[in-house]
This record gives C-alpha cells, structure tokens and sequence, in this order.
C-alpha cells in the first residue's frame, strides 16, 4: 500500500491530524525538507513545525518538499491550502477544488542545465478523488475554479485585486509553485482550498491578518474530514 504525501501550512500543522508521525530530515539536491511520517502519510509542513521560524510563503523551498516526498516513493500529493476570494459569490467558509491556476510571479523549476518545458496543470484523476471524498463526507465543495498565485508575502492592493478577478476565483501564495514543481517531478498534484476571506476591497470591511487566520480556523475540521476520506478511499 502507497503512502500519500500531503502538504499544509500551520494551521493544519498544528492539529496532529495525522496522529501519531515522525519527523525525518531529508536532503535533496534542492537542499533539506521536513517530513513527518507514518505508515500512510508524508505531511510536508510547508511553513515549518516552529510558529516563532515561520517559512514565509516566497521563501518555501517547494523544490526540496516535492522531492522529498518522490524520493519517498510518493506519487500523490494533496495540497491544503488557505485562499482569499475574489467573488462576492464566493464566501468565507467555501471549500474549492481548482481545476486551474495562474503564475506570473517568476521562474520557479527544478531543471538547471536542460530545455524542459511541462505545460502545468492540475491532476484530473486525483482531483476527482478529493471531490467525491468531500461529498462522502456531505461537505459541499466546489469543484472547479481558479486560483491565482501572488508572490507574497504582502497582501494585494485593490487595484491588483480587481485585475486578478477578471480571470480567477481565489488568490494565494503558495498551490501554484507546488503544482508546478509536483508535475515537473513526475507527482499527480491537486488541492484542496479553504476560502478564509474576502480580498482587499470585495467587501467595505478592511481585510487583516487576524481575520485570515480566524477563517482559516473555523474551516480546519472540515478540511481534515476530506483529507482523511480520501486516505480511507485510497485504501480500497
């Protein structure tokens, strides 16, 4: 039975959703990643475990994650992610599946001395898997939308934001990168999306930080509902 790589931030992190795992540093040639591990799961705490050395967003080394993980023998990987919407319609407490996302941020790939141009997406496979695992549990998602990746760690501007809804339904700073360097590592990548926030100026209130990691809070459990039907289905 294959183990299952999953990636979150500290939110997740902190909630031992996995039970009981051990850490393990791993060096790649993209320098040295921490995994937790168990039988099933490889969680990659992609901030890191410590809240007082929190890894930035644009300072992820998503290179040495994912390969950590491959060299685990992993082959998929689930990524939890918090975002901000960029449509009224689409509230806090939403949970998305993206079938999508846009990168415009700068070079980000694990080829050094040859031509290798992937053209990035998103797994269809397992993206269905996480969709029917969400209804197995009676927690409406939705299952399509897309994401655009800022490269952090500031917030966007109005103007920005504006721009970024013309084409996409959520913002963050981190599934893109990992989508990207999964696909050119040879990994099935998808991602479940927690909406914790409006983006600056979709609503009159001023948007904080407080008010991001608060949302983030309040839809945890049921991210970790999904993640846990999926890993129960992909026993079967």
């Amino acid at each position: 039975m294959k183990s299952i790589g999953v990636i979150a931030g500290m939110v997740l992190t902190g909630r031992h959703a996995f039970g009981n795992l051990k850490e393990k540093k791993i060096r790649t040639e993209f320098g040295q990643a921490t995994v937790l591990i168990s039988p099933r799961v490889a969680f990659v705490p992609r901030h890191g475990r410590d809240p007082r050395k929190y890894i930035l967003p644009h300072m992820i080394n998503h290179q040495a994650n994912l390969s950590a993980l491959k060299g685990l023998g992993i082959e998929e990987v689930v990524g939890v992610n918090s975002t901000g919407s960029l449509r009224r319609n689409l509230p806090p407490g939403s949970i998305v599946i993206p079938d999508d996302f846009i990168y415009l941020s700068g070079p980000l790939t694990v080829f050094k001395d040859r031509a290798e141009h992937v053209t990035p997406g998103l797994s269809e496979p397992l993206r269905q898997k996480l969709i029917k695992a969400s209804r197995a549990c009676g927690i409406d998602c939705i299952p399509t939308g897309v994401y655009w990746q800022t490269a952090g760690p500031r917030l966007e501007t109005k103007a920005e934001i504006r721009m970024m809804a013309k084409f996409a339904d959520l913002v963050g700073m981190t599934m893109a990168g990992e989508a990207i360097i999964a696909q050119e590592l040879g990994l099935s990548y998808a991602a479940i999306c927690s909406v914790d926030n409006y983006c600056h100026g979709i609503v009159r209130k001023p948007l904080t930080m407080d008010e991001i990691i608060d949302g983030a809070r309040k839809n945890v459990d049921r991210m970790i509902r999904i993640v846990h039907q999926y890993l129960e289905r992909s026993r079967k």
